[in-house]
């Protein structure tokens, strides 16, 4: 496993393998991996030639009274998990050198950025997109790996690769779960075991939409109220948002009828968690 700190040396080190035909595939982290990030670098071995993860905690994605100083992390333990899995790169920028003095360049998707997390975190999503150009810019990837966990994210990415025809395809897996439901998220580090616990509520939640729209229900104001109501037994969790969407468009929908997302935001004592499911057919 090489690692990279300078980005011309990440550049030049992809030109070279694309020079020799081989297909990039990247893993784009923000560090203290789990087995939802682990799960991305398998596929990418699975469907490239050269795998480049990247551990980056970007800094122009969290607003200031948000957890960037606290933000889990652990590069030691992460080279370690990566090494076992024989990643060819380990890409590690540093802040000033990705976002230098006088920088004043950001990538925005507008409509889409603007839904769900992007009304609680309204310069969250330029912050993403703006970083995942430069990465695509850097690193030169064929395929980029996301988790669906962040749903709303890896739509935006990939709208922003279409808007701005950069010439990398973005692939989207599914959520990876704790042995109770619970989404793997790098900060369920910070809950406590009474906040662990009570976390399960979201999971739960989110398969009841799943069962109650399987089993014929179509009143969505009214299972929304029972979403809620059971998220709310939970004394230690408060909701953000839950939503019923369309899933490409992110517009709140009216009704039940083909494929929804239920999609939520919580705090569980401090702690802000998403999680979401795509049910219906």
């Amino acid at each position: 496993m090489r690692e990279i700190k300078d980005l011309r040396e990440m550049h030049l080190y992809s030109l070279k393998a694309r020079s020799h035909g081989k297909k990039i595939g990247f893993v784009p982290t923000m560090g203290a991996l789990h087995e939802g990030h682990l799960s991305l670098v398998v596929e990418a071995k699975k469907r490239c030639d050269i795998v480049v993860v990247s551990i980056f905690v970007n800094p122009i994605q969290f607003a200031p009274s948000e957890d960037f100083a606290s933000y889990p992390r652990s590069l030691g333990k992460d080279k370690k998990l990566l090494k076992n899995f024989a990643i060819d790169a380990l890409f590690l920028p540093a802040a000033e050198k990705m976002f230098p003095g006088g920088f004043k360049t950001f990538v925005e998707v507008e409509a889409l950025s603007k839904k769900m997390c992007g009304r609680s975190r309204p310069a969250h999503f330029r912050g993403v997109a703006t970083v995942a150009t430069k990465l695509f810019n850097i690193v030169n990837p064929d395929l980029a790996f996301f988790g669906e966990k962040d749903y709303q994210q890896q739509l935006i990415i990939k709208q922003l690769v279409a808007d701005l025809n950069l010439p990398v395809e973005v692939v989207s897996l599914p959520t990876v779960r704790e042995f109770d439901g619970l989404a793997m998220s790098s900060r369920n580090a910070y809950l406590n075991p009474r906040e662990r616990k009570s976390a399960v509520i979201l999971y739960k939640a989110l398969s009841l939409a799943q069962r109650e729209v399987k089993g014929g229900e179509r009143d969505l104001n009214k299972l929304l109220f029972r979403l809620r109501a059971l998220i709310g037994s939970e004394p230690s969790v408060r909701l953000d948002y839950l939503v019923a969407v369309d899933p490409k468009t992110l517009q709140e929908v009216k009704k039940i009828g083909g494929k929804v997302l239920f999609a939520l935001a919580a705090f569980i004592g401090k702690t802000r968690l998403i999680d979401n499911m795509v049910v219906g057919e």
